[in-house]
């Protein structure tokens, strides 16, 4: 896995052009996930998020490089079969970037963000965060305990 390279595939010159745009204009649903993000998740060790991040040809709405998760919030829009093929060739792209990626629709963050969140916290909880060894090779075979 490529755990130590901040973004597995670079931004296209489109998807690094929107990314400011989307950083700037944020839906109520994103607004409000990204406050509460901040505040009940910022004690769980390497779960820095990001939001509106490019990678590749798409912009993943909210993502935690560390632990390699990615969060989309859904929109009305996102119920369209079009759209829906869109987000299933995305999600397809994200998760060969070495990301998992999981959705909420925005009626659920507005009305049920403990919910929510308690998922995010679930899903950090199964994953490996990015290897740091310790200075003195704890942890390492051949190292001192």
């Amino acid at each position: 896995m490529a755990w130590n390279r901040e973004n597995p595939q670079p931004a296209s010159r489109e998807a690094a052009r929107n990314a400011p745009r989307l950083r700037r204009s944020l839906t109520d649903a994103e607004r409000r996930f990204w406050t509460a993000l901040r505040k009940e998740l910022a004690e769980m060790p390497d779960t820095h998020f990001r939001r509106q991040v490019p990678i590749g040809r798409y912009v993943a709405d909210f993502v935690c490089l560390g632990r390699r998760l990615i969060i989309g919030l859904d929109g009305e829009i996102h119920a369209d079969p079009e759209q829906r093929k869109r987000d299933v060739e995305r999600d397809a792209y994200l998760r060969a970037q070495d990301f998992r990626v999981i959705r909420f629709k925005n009626r659920d963050v507005m009305l049920d963000m403990k919910t929510v969140l308690k998922t995010i916290a679930v899903e950090l909880g199964r994953c490996t965060p990015t290897p740091s060894p310790s200075p003195q090779g704890r942890g390492v075979p051949g190292g001192s305990a």
